[in-house]
């Protein structure tokens, strides 16, 4: 069974070794990479499944190289954002640069695993200290340009949560099949190709409060 690929970013050499020793029991470190430039280069050449950044790297071109990454190389890792800050606002900027977690320094060692298998399971994490003040943040500037129903709203927000389809029939009191339905539906409406994307579009926009 082939191992997860990892590419990790950061422009401290002491960290990104530090992150290599925490990984290598369970996924295969494919790459790294000091900026954005160099980010762009290695993801190029080794296709990682999982990007994990320091986004507390000098200059603006952390997220400028994973848009193009998304938009232009069609690269599809999932991003792994790590930190030392608990800023709200910096951890709702990093979701809407596209980033599927974001992981306290301090805490790495106890969630960074949670956190990858998270988002290879198509779902999104965030560092439990600073969860409700990130999600309060994203609610108040979301995008929202589409209104939902009330249903298409507990759908959503309940497959943000990571809830399987069968629970969601179940809470709601829906046929599965009618679940099934409304996720496709939604995904048709909001433009999305991928779950991975309507939980990012949940969190941004907040419908991913409990």
């Amino acid at each position: 069974m082939r191992r997860t690929r990892l590419l990790l970013v950061g422009d401290n050499g002491i960290v990104v070794e530090a992150l290599g020793k925490l990984v290598m029991w369970n996924y295969d470190v494919v790459g790294n990479a000091r900026d954005g430039v160099e980010l762009v280069e290695a993801a190029r050449r080794c296709r990682p499944d999982v990007i994990v950044a320091d986004i507390d790297m000098p200059g603006g071109s952390l997220f400028e190289a994973l848009q193009q990454l998304k938009t232009v190389d069609r690269i599809d890792a999932k991003i792994v954002f790590l930190t030392m800050h608990g800023d709200p606002e910096l951890a709702a900027e990093a979701f809407r640069a596209g980033g599927a977690a974001y992981v306290l320094k301090h805490s790495a060692t106890t969630e960074l695993h949670t956190a990858i298998q998270e988002v290879l399971q198509g779902r999104a994490y965030l560092t439990s200290h600073i969860t409700n003040r990130v999600l309060a943040a994203l609610a108040a500037s979301g995008e929202r340009t589409t209104e939902l129903t009330a249903r298409q709203r507990d759908v959503l927000r309940l497959i943000a949560q990571g809830r399987p389809m069968e629970d969601i029939a179940t809470i709601l009191h829906l046929p599965a099949g009618t679940v099934e339905n409304d996720k496709d539906d939604l995904m048709t409406e909001l433009g999305l190709d991928s779950t991975a994307e309507l939980v990012q579009y949940a969190i941004r926009n907040g419908f991913a409060v409990h």
